[in-house]
């Protein structure tokens, strides 16, 4: 069995030109950065308008007055950019620690864009077009849920370092979310999150400190999402405590809609592609196996199990040959697997081989939650995706709500341990009734069509 515990420097694999994968617990690392400063613009860069017109010229999209209309936002926050930089945050993190930190000055910042929409709409590939064209150090792009993970390693790591006074009895505050807010100011001013969603409690509770720290220190977000700001963890638990986050983040930027009703992931491919298996409809295992030779027939590696080493847990699984995974579903959503689990996958990973999918469900809450972290994370890193499942792509999830949705052990024992009866309010929350799930899983659908095409897996090939 082969041990892992580092990150190899040619596990990962970008479609997008210039684009890096967010590496997991690393915050200080810039993603997609160049090595020009802020200025403004050179005479032969192009604006994301301009762009976006050479992109149509060449007919690699459709026209879309809808994108178009985005694009002309996205570029009224490139031009409020030009010659804008704030100032580096100084000292590093060892000055909250000791005596007291001098409060900063809030910094006068542009507004920022938060673009919302249904999936498939191009939001992504706007936001990719106005990061592409920003010449400035300090940037980053980034899945939001990949943030948020490096965020709470990070308070993890400052709250590990700091030292208490023991032989005080009075309390000892402390808030670990500014030192982690100047680490990310430090490293960048411009922040464009892809698929910017709160479904954790967790995220929810420390979003809106975090972001007035960055936002008074200057930061510039751009964000995509599904949801409009006002309908971010919609019905989650103790929502109340998140709801100001909203207006902070309204006050920064700019909401738009994309609304064209087109999903081109899905309107552009040429036929369901040969990577998605129904179990069926075809011999799926056999056809797996099959790929799953001619893939290894391409790495310098024996078929092997695999362990990797994450946050001080073994992670394994039993066939894997160099960069290709061969898994099912149980092995990756049926255990108790995170975001961060997934990204650290991917480091490893160029290729996954995911079996036996079944028809998820909202009595499968927690292996459905689980699959859509996984495709997004799969997705982002523009991981090749082999799938077999018992149905196809558009069916793979039932949102048809059971009547005993709250008699599952899971649900009992989470119910007990937050002191919630059934007939509470808060059993309606979205963590027991399903609704996030229901609502990402379109998202899902999209990616796994566009995942399986002949077409995805030929631009991968070609960006080798």
């Amino acid at each position: 069995m082969l041990f892992l515990t580092r990150i190899p420097a040619a596990g990962v694999v970008s479609l997008r030109q210039g684009c890096s994968c967010a590496v997991a617990g690393v915050l200080n690392q810039p993603s997609r950065s160049n090595s020009s400063s802020s200025s403004p613009t050179p005479p032969n860069r192009r604006t994301p308008l301009e762009l976006l017109q050479d992109k149509l010229s060449r007919g690699e999209i459709r026209p879309d007055p809808h994108q178009n209309q985005i694009t002309e936002a996205l570029q009224k926050v490139y031009d409020s950019i030009q010659g804008y930089e704030p100032p580096k945050p100084t000292g590093g993190i060892g000055k909250w620690f000791g005596f007291k930190a001098r409060k900063a000055e809030k910094v006068e910042a542009p507004k920022g864009l938060y673009i919302y929409g249904s999936v498939g709409g191009g939001k992504t590939m706007l936001m990719d077009m106005f990061y592409d064209c920003c010449e400035i150090n300090r940037k980053r792009r980034v899945h939001f849920n990949s943030f948020m993970t490096d965020v709470h390693t990070k308070i993890h790591e400052i709250k590990s370092k700091q030292v208490r006074d023991v032989t005080s009895t009075k309390p000892q505050p402390f808030d670990p979310i500014k030192p982690v807010a100047e680490i990310i100011t430090a490293d960048s001013w411009l922040i464009c999150f892809d698929e910017f969603q709160v479904t954790d409690i967790a995220d929810a509770m420390i979003l809106k400190r975090l972001f007035t720290y960055l936002f008074d220190s200057g930061v510039i977000v751009v964000a995509t999402s599904n949801r409009a700001p006002d309908d971010l963890y919609k019905n989650g638990l103790q929502r109340s405590n998140f709801v100001p986050f909203i207006g902070v983040l309204k006050s920064h930027c700019n909401v738009v809609t994309l609304s064209s009703g087109v999903d081109y992931r899905t309107a552009t491919l040429k036929g369901e592609g040969m990577h998605y298996f129904v179990k069926s409809e075809v011999d799926a295992d056999g056809a797996m196996d099959k790929l799953f030779k001619v893939l290894c027939s391409q790495e310098n590696d024996l078929i092997r199990p695999k362990t990797f080493t994450h946050f001080g847990r073994n992670i394994s699984f039993a066939k894997t040959c160099g960069q290709v995974l061969d898994s099912t579903f149980d092995e990756l959503c049926d255990r108790p697997l995170g975001a961060s689990d997934y990204l650290q996958i991917t480091q490893f990973f160029h290729t996954v081989l995911i079996r036996d999918i079944p028809q998820l469900n909202l009595k499968l809450k927690s292996q459905t939650r689980r699959f859509i972290t996984l495709i997004d994370t799969l997705y982002d890193s523009r991981v090749r995706l082999v799938v077999s499942s018992d149905v196809p792509y558009k069916f793979l999830f039932s949102n048809e709500k059971p009547d005993d949705i709250h008699t599952s052990d899971e649900h009992r024992m989470l119910m007990d341990d937050l002191k919630i009866t059934k007939d509470s309010q808060d059993a309606s929350s979205n963590i027991f009734t399903g609704d996030e799930e229901a609502f990402a899983f379109e998202r899902t659908v999209s990616r796994l069509a566009e995942m399986q095409s002949a077409e995805y897996w030929s631009l991968w090939e070609k960006h080798r």
